[in-house]
């Protein structure tokens, strides 16, 4: 009975120690499709809800006024104010609890009102609440420097995006590179897509938190792509694997790390969201919390599932890496490769990985990196220094 336990207990560790020493083998590249269906079906859902929703534009991007006012001194609630704003003759856009204990207080945001309208909607609101006008804060914001906050934000995400391609262009190759942007602009999406179905608004902290996490993201996927550069840089000089399964070998090795940065990451920020905005009622903190919360889950997420399987579809379209699948099913096949010579000196196979090499950049055309013919039976008998076969003589050895 000890033996058996013994063959059993040897037989395979646990799922914890295979994460642990990066032994799993998870099939995240074999099953790739299950996973491009379903981030295009939540996609296509988040895609309806943005174009049919909308977005929550903050004061900083919409312009309007804001109206802040403090709730220590007052028993009224959030709705009695917002209904005395109403009551004023103005829209509002937004209403939060802002802020702890005796620094709580109501921020209620409108839209652009002529200033006759401010100081009145000011008045309604102390009036409703019993809090003196001058107690009661008021900003404004023109939507024309709403606009400028816009497009400033957008030319800060596309400058960081053409950066990060080039980099990854330089560091890697230029396939990490297009899947790399590929996965973060899948992130922007999905996040900017929980934004539009939750509700919350766009603020500048929101794309503070919107540039953090395509960082977050970036960093999980160049862990990814490094362990792959690592796994197939000598895989067309051998016939063992493809470079899909190189690549799926390199992400079962790295899933431990990208599960530990993932927690790290998620669990100070769920408790920003959950404890400090759902308990504690700091609404400031909601937009970079929210933003942040998602986008790293979304992050390890897209590095693992999408960045890498995109890598190897791209990379099985060149002819290279056809034909080195080819072999390899060939060899696990059994088979012999058609028209191969016996063998190769040193010098030619030194100039095949030269080809090889080279053909790594898909610039070679596949006919100029095919295997020399075998030499013809009279070139290598007249190498060899033997006689010229006689008319009707001993019939050519037919070499393979």
């Amino acid at each position: 009975m000890s033996t058996k336990q013994t063959e059993q207990g040897q037989k395979r560790p646990n799922v914890f120690s295979q994460l642990y020493r990066g032994e799993t083998d998870f099939q995240f590249v074999r099953h790739r499709k299950k996973f491009y269906i379903a981030s295009a079906v939540v996609i296509a859902a988040l895609a309806v809800v943005m174009f049919t929703k909308g977005f929550v534009l903050g004061i900083d991007f919409a312009g309007g006024v804001q109206y802040n006012v403090p709730v220590a001194d007052t028993s009224a609630t959030l709705e009695d104010v917002e209904g005395a704003v109403e009551g004023a003759g103005a829209e509002v856009a937004s209403g939060q609890v802002a802020g702890t204990g005796d620094g709580r207080s109501y921020v209620v945001r409108v839209g652009e009102l002529e200033s006759d309208q401010v100081e009145a909607v000011r008045t309604a609101i102390a009036d409703e609440t019993g809090v003196g006008t001058d107690a009661i804060s008021v900003s404004e914001v023109s939507a024309t420097w709403g606009a400028a906050v816009s497009e400033q934000a957008l030319i800060a995400l596309v400058v960081f995006l053409i950066l990060v391609a080039i980099f990854i262009w330089i560091r890697f190759e230029r396939r990490m590179a297009l899947a790399a942007i590929a996965a973060l602009l899948h992130d922007m999406v999905l996040t900017a897509g929980f934004y539009a179905l939750v509700g919350f608004e766009i603020t500048p902290s929101t794309i503070v938190g919107m540039l953090t996490i395509l960082g977050y993201s970036l960093y999980d996927t160049v862990v990814v792509f490094d362990k792959v550069q690592e796994n197939t840089a000598q895989l067309l000089k051998s016939r063992n694997q493809t470079f899909a399964e190189g690549v799926n070998d390199a992400i079962n090795q790295t899933l431990m790390r990208s599960i530990n940065t993932s927690i790290i990451g998620v669990l100070p920020v769920a408790a920003l969201l959950f404890v400090g905005v759902g308990l504690l009622g700091v609404g400031t903190l909601k937009d970079l919390a929210l933003v942040l919360f998602i986008g790293m889950a979304v992050g390890a997420y897209s590095s693992i599932f999408l960045a890498a399987p995109w890598l190897v579809d791209m990379a099985e379209r060149s002819a290279i890496y056809q034909r080195h699948n080819q072999k390899v099913a060939a060899k696990r096949a059994g088979e012999e490769d058609e028209g191969r010579p016996a063998r190769k000196s040193a010098k030619a196979a030194a100039a095949d990985d030269d080809r090889i090499e080279f053909a790594k950049t898909d610039e070679l055309p596949l006919e100029l990196i095919e295997e020399p013919a075998p030499a013809r039976a009279g070139a290598s008998a007249s190498r060899s220094g033997g006689s010229n076969p006689r008319p009707g003589g001993s019939k050519k050895r037919k070499r393979r």
